[in-house]
């Protein structure tokens, strides 16, 4: 009787377990394993830590962004840590600070909504070039943060990782609102094609219809997504120009470089630029830039792709002008060179470069042009009390960072610039000044006005 009993709950038992669903595999999979682990190994691998953009110190962009996202790497190179990103340092972000996403670095290069930091914008939106990541998986790492950023223990609702909703819904591109007549100048770079895993770079000269000398005091720049910059460049000299409204590759499909437009580039005034999607630049008041009459501009993007299908690109650029009673200080494009150095072959060298002005001089913005050879561009103060003070520095050649200064450094007669260059020539031959891609440049451009 009692072997009966025993057997017929054994039966029953079975019979109840046999009723019950399944544990499903991402349960199982994520069952027991820490927040961390688990946003490595569903977004930081996957997404960030891959070849070119964060796998290794040998990334091309390693030297801009300096941030390694590999298993081994992450969370010592996460958590605070200072970022390069030289606007994010200025307002005291973290890569990540425990407790405060709002001040995390990461948590707004990946999210699309600049709302929530008082609409600044901290570069380009990551993962560059791919899809960006779905809402579940923003708000995974927003919590993660605001627990405390912990490298161990379950603190994040992990169901947050299968949730797909998108976090951007592409609405077809709209041109910014043209100027009014009479108050500034529209130039838009049409949409154009990306192949799928390629970048993209790329001009086009375009006529501005400005019969006479204009004064632009605000440039507004609107892009779609996946583009790394754009810069509006002027002409030093105006024989022997690009044709207007046409396309030019700077490499070819294989990759290789188009020589033709390599040699356009040596030709270039920067006049405006940005490595954000969108951008506003007023000029300080009273200030504005010359556009000489019948100017043309060559517009310069730079698009990433690394996804499997074609993405589109396009840009969309106002420049508002003032009336020339308004203009207290007309601002001028900066064009800083050395043209006569030699960098030995298969040597690190430095070039230090000086540029001083006999006049008081006030420098509204900087940015740096070289070629693939350099590593490092450092424009210091020169003379007078904040002599050797370093006002900007950047680690990419192919994407230079504009800054726009807050505050204007104002250089008075006699002070100056100094351009501190760094070059590794990996090759077999002296390096010198020269306008193809197998020569180097160094030029410091920017804004001005004395």
């Amino acid at each position: 009787m009692r072997n009966t009993l025993l057997f017929s709950l054994a039966v029953g038992l079975l019979a109840m377990n046999a009723c019950q669903p399944e544990a499903a595999t991402d349960d199982l999979t994520i069952a027991g394993k820490a927040s961390f682990t688990l946003m490595q190994e569903r977004i930081l691998t996957p997404t960030c830590a891959t070849v070119g953009c964060h796998a290794s110190d040998k990334d091309p962009s390693f030297a801009q962004h300096g941030l390694v996202l590999t298993a081994n790497m992450a969370y010592q190179n996460l958590v605070n840590v200072v970022p390069k990103n030289s606007l994010a340092k200025t307002d005291g972000l973290m890569r990540v600070k425990p407790f405060v996403s709002a001040q995390s670095l990461l948590f707004h290069k990946l999210n699309t909504d600049a709302s929530h930091h008082a609409g600044k914008q901290y570069g380009n939106l990551m993962p560059l070039g791919s899809d960006p990541l779905s809402v579940g998986q923003i708000e995974f790492v927003r919590r993660w943060i605001d627990a405390g950023a912990p490298r161990e223990g379950s603190v994040v609702d992990a169901t947050l990782l299968d949730d797909k909703t998108p976090s951007v819904t592409y609405a077809p591109f709209e041109l910014l609102s043209k100027p009014a007549t009479g108050q500034g100048f529209q130039l838009n770079l049409p949409q154009f094609s990306v192949t799928p895993n390629f970048e993209r770079e790329l001009f086009m000269r375009r006529e501005l219809g400005n019969t006479a000398d204009v004064y632009v005091n605000r440039v507004q720049v609107k892009m779609r997504p996946n583009s790394h910059h754009f810069i509006a460049y002027g002409y030093k000299s105006l024989n022997a120009l690009p044709a207007v409204d046409q396309i030019r590759d700077l490499r070819n499909p294989d990759g290789s470089a188009n020589l033709l437009t390599f040699l356009s580039m040596q030709n270039h005034i920067f006049v405006a630029g940005t490595q954000t999607s969108t951008h506003d630049y007023t000029f300080p008041e009273g200030a504005a830039l010359l556009i000489p009459a019948n100017t043309s501009l060559d517009l310069n993007a730079h698009y990433v792709n690394k996804t499997s299908v074609a993405i589109p690109g396009e840009v969309s650029m106002n420049m508002y002008t003032i009336d020339k009673s308004k203009v207290v200080n007309v601002v001028r494009s900066l064009n800083e060179a050395n043209t006569s150095f030699s960098l030995p072959a298969g040597k690190t060298t430095v070039i230090t470069t000086n540029f001083i002005y006999s006049k008081l001089r006030t420098i509204l913005a900087l940015t740096s042009h070289t070629h693939k050879l350099a590593q490092k561009f450092v424009i210091k103060i020169k003379g007078g009390t904040r002599d050797g003070e370093i006002v900007y520095t950047n680690t990419d050649w192919g994407s230079p960072e504009i800054v726009n200064f807050k505050t204007p450094i104002v250089l008075k007669a006699g002070e100056g610039l100094t351009s501190e260059v760094t070059y590794n020539n990996s090759t077999s031959r002296t390096v010198s000044f020269g306008l193809t891609s197998g020569d180097e440049m160094n030029i410091i451009f920017g804004y001005y006005y004395e």
